[in-house]
């Protein structure tokens, strides 16, 4: 049986979509991953999408309320907000909760490449943080 994963953050654009993308991709067999926010941008960065995208992933998620989740019912919920001045959401439904800290790629500043350099290196922490949690709970 495929467990259920939501990750939540503020604004459900960048990390927690790159986050539900990864899952998807690379750990079906296990987990279906959403993702969701307190406050949502309305899209899903490009950046976020063009990093996915350089692995082979694609991913076309979009941002929205926890409160437009097609289901509550979660075997495991991780926040990955950086910081408490972000309002990192609080989730009060059911599933195993975890916090695991990214910055945020969206704030990154400097030339194109040191931006997309930041969107990659929180994708890999992503990839490499959040899959290797899910894969104790298997």
């Amino acid at each position: 049986m495929t467990k259920k994963a939501l990750i939540l953050c503020t604004g459900n654009s960048c990390r927690s979509q790159m986050a539900e993308a990864l899952i998807n991709a690379k750990l079906s067999d296990h987990w279906q991953a959403y993702s969701a926010g307190t406050e949502p941008a309305g899209y899903t960065h490009p950046k976020a999408i063009q990093v996915l995208a350089e692995l082979g992933i694609e991913h076309e998620g979009t941002s929205k309320h926890i409160a437009d989740l097609e289901t509550k019912d979660f075997d495991a919920v991780i926040t990955v907000c950086d910081d408490a001045a972000e309002n990192c959401p609080v989730w009060l439904g059911e599933g195993k909760r975890h916090h695991i800290s990214f910055p945020d790629p969206a704030k990154a500043e400097g030339t194109e490449e040191q931006i997309l350099a930041a969107f990659r290196e929180v994708r890999d922490n992503i990839d490499e943080q959040v899959l290797a949690y899910l894969k104790t709970l298997v």
